[in-house]
């Protein structure tokens, strides 16, 4: 499974979710946008399976096209996957509960600690 070795570098339990994302960033070639799929996430960020290599520390914005709400984040980590992907870790720029279609049981204690952040 996509990101089984990198959950273990989330920063707060991950769910298993496939969701379709529109990935945003800057290339050499300009502005790109591409649809993947997200393996696991939390309220901190997640793994997505992209066809095209990102760089760690790349400034990256990801879409929920069924909800509209975008998040600004940074790649953490990204590996090759298999031929056809890499498996990339990502991270909020602010922790959100609200981004992805799941409610977090522990979703709370994110909140509170992010607020205290500020």
């Amino acid at each position: 499974m996509p990101g089984e070795d990198l959950q273990t570098k989330l920063r707060s339990p991950g769910v298993m979710l496939q969701l379709a994302v529109l990935l945003k960033f800057e290339s050499a070639e300009g502005a790109r946008s591409i649809q993947v799929f997200t393996s696991i996430v939390n309220a901190h960020g997640g793994v997505l399976e992209s066809p095209i290599n990102v760089v760690v520390n790349q400034k990256i914005t990801l879409e929920n096209p069924k909800t509209g709400l975008s998040a600004d984040c940074r790649v953490v980590r990204a590996d090759r996957h298999n031929k056809e992907a890499f498996a990339v870790a990502f991270e909020f720029e602010k922790p959100s509960t609200q981004f992805w279609p799941i409610s977090f049981p522990f979703e709370d204690c994110i909140e509170d600690r992010a607020a205290e952040e500020k």
